[in-house]
């Protein structure tokens, strides 16, 4: 597929300063990762992926090996569904781009664990700032369609919007993207 290259173009090699953090929005199968592993690509950093995503079926299993078969040996990868603060810590190194991918998957392992969201939230984007790694962080804009109608759904809309609120004034920069196009928001 052609996109990637003019996402390539798009997208501004990731800064060398200490605390870049770049935001990648977007819908469902809209390109928002593509655009992320490019702008990681791009930054000819020592490259680390972070998957926060959980099997709990085949289907899940079936996306989460073809993921890492599509990454191939071009990254460390790491796995954690829900120490993400801790994690980020521990890999942080200059010299490196920590993409994460994603922030909803997160939020949905948070609640299964019963795990208060928003301390866990906060204590992220507190992190944030201080690492010396380049962060590139993807995840799904949620609040753009109807009002869910179960409960659960609802706390998961508004834990991920709180979420993307504090990402986003934390991050130096923030795209959305829908259909392949990346729209630079910030930055």
């Amino acid at each position: 597929m052609p996109v990637l290259p003019a996402l390539c173009r798009g997208g501004q090699p990731l800064s060398a300063a200490a605390g870049h953090c770049v935001f990648v929005l977007g819908g469902a199968r809209s390109g928002k990762s593509r655009h992320a592993e490019a702008l990681a690509e791009a930054s000819g950093l020592e490259r680390h992926y972070v998957a926060t995503g959980r099997a709990f079926d085949d289907e899940m299993r079936e996306r989460i090996a073809l993921h890492r078969e599509s990454r191939g040996g071009r990254w460390a990868t790491h796995e954690e569904a829900v120490d993400l603060a801790d994690l980020l810590r521990r890999i942080d190194a200059p010299g490196r781009v920590v993409l994460v991918d994603c922030l909803t998957l997160w939020v949905t392992n948070l609640m299964l664990d019963e795990r208060d969201v928003a301390a866990e939230s906060a204590r992220l984007v507190s992190v944030l700032p201080t690492l010396q790694a380049r962060l590139v962080l993807v995840s799904n804009e949620v609040g753009l369609g109807i009002v869910p109608e179960n409960r659960m759904a609802r706390e998961f809309r508004d834990h991920a919007g709180r979420l993307h609120q504090m990402v986003a004034a934390v991050a130096t920069e923030v795209y959305f993207v829908a259909a392949g196009l990346p729209l630079k928001m910030k930055g």
